[in-house]
């Protein structure tokens, strides 16, 4: 079975989504599945950049940056039909929210291949970015026909789901299968240089936050530096670039938090890892549904931290962490109530630890790459089969 994966980017572009790409590849592999994928070049990458990363090519279609968070890539519809004739898929599985996947409605041939749609994320009309609302308008009427031509539908939560209003009409062809990660990939606490997370944490005995995400609108990045400076004997590290940097940089000097919050940028594997390791609690703050599951909380859980996360209604976060279990929820935007959830497992550390341990528990039974594989390659076998 071949099988064709189109794409936003690819690691080591750091992203939640392009992460599980990067560990979904080799985990159909294994299932006996070939695939190839074909994403957007990124900044400092050679444009024209292809090649095998494991057992999978990925070709990377030329791009000059983006528009309203969309990859501007003429080249992209080209590519894209040059691999169809080339690799010959049995399946296309496209992963949205992604503006160039769009061109495979037209595309010579692309229509007698059955397509799979992962649905990553709806694009929310944000009360943050109003522009979005205005773009949403024009993609919607095009992402519904794509809709109506795929023939599967995966999304990554029944509750992500069913708040879903995109794919209110199309519920027949959806599939639920959450997203995951591979734990190889990830580094043991022994292999892990911890002493390079010393520098972050401030050498002081704090308790340590540590937040991960780009720093854009929807991640809520601003309402944990204000809860930051409601609680004493805290150190939070915010790992991440992006367009909100100098907006958070003025919050932290307005609110004069300069030696309790930290700004790191972006960080290596180890280094963002042994944060990880190193840290009492992952915190997503996240405000809006375009967090739509919050991968970067499976590789708390996978390291056995507790999570403090936004319980964004209608986004699968409130699905992933088992509120009072396997971490905690807090109202969206609510910084009295963040600080007090913070708090809480500043004065109860024990507490704290029973989650963490929860929390890999869970990971283990539900969130694996493997598993995640094994249900992915069961659906395209299930669309051959049926014709």
């Amino acid at each position: 079975m071949r099988v064709l994966h189109v794409g936003k980017f690819f690691p080591p572009f750091a992203g939640g989504m392009e992460n599980f790409l990067g560990d979904l590849l080799p985990a159909l592999s294994r299932q006996g599945v070939a695939v190839t994928a074909l994403v957007h070049s990124t900044p400092g990458e050679p444009v024209d950049r292809h090649g095998l990363v494991g057992e999978s090519m990925i070709y990377r279609a030329p791009c000059y940056g983006s528009v309203l968070y969309a990859p501007v890539s003429p080249g992209f519809p080209f590519l894209f039909q040059k691999i169809l004739k080339k690799e010959k898929p049995d399946i296309i599985h496209l992963h949205l929210p992604n503006t160039s996947a769009l061109w495979i409605m037209m595309l010579a041939g692309a229509a007698k291949i059955p397509w799979v749609v992962h649905w990553h994320s709806d694009i929310v009309a944000s009360t943050i970015d109003r522009r979005l609302a205005v773009a949403y308008s024009v993609y919607r009427p095009v992402e519904q026909r794509l809709l109506s031509k795929t023939r599967a539908i995966i999304a990554t939560s029944q509750r992500y789901l069913d708040s879903s209003a995109p794919l209110r009409h199309w519920q027949d062809k959806c599939s639920v299968i959450p997203l995951g990660l591979d734990p190889v990939r990830m580094f043991s606490a022994q292999q892990l240089p911890l002493q390079c997370a010393e520098p972050f944490w401030g050498g002081e005995e704090a308790f340590q936050v540590l937040a991960i995400g780009r720093l854009t609108y929807y991640k809520g990045h601003d309402v944990l530096i204000r809860a930051a400076a409601k609680v004493a004997g805290i150190r939070v590290v915010i790992v991440g670039e992006g367009d909100r940097r100098p907006e958070l940089e003025q919050l932290i000097e307005k609110l004069h938090l300069q030696d309790k919050v930290v700004l790191s940028g972006l960080l290596s594997d180890a280094e963002l890892q042994s944060l990880m390791v190193s840290s009492h609690c992952l915190c997503l703050p996240s405000v809006e549904r375009t967090e739509a599951f919050g991968l970067v909380l499976l590789e708390a859980m996978r390291y056995g931290k507790p999570v403090i996360a936004g319980d964004v209604p209608g986004s699968g976060i409130g699905w992933v962490v088992r509120d009072g279990t396997t971490g905690c929820l807090f109202t969206i935007g609510d910084v009295d109530k963040l600080a007090l959830t913070v708090e809480q497992l500043v004065n109860k550390p024990q507490q704290g630890r029973a989650m963490g341990s929860e929390g890999r528990k869970r990971f283990d039974s539900l969130f694996h790459i493997d598993r995640i594989a094994e249900k992915t390659t069961r659906l395209y076998h299930e669309i051959l089969s049926a014709g």
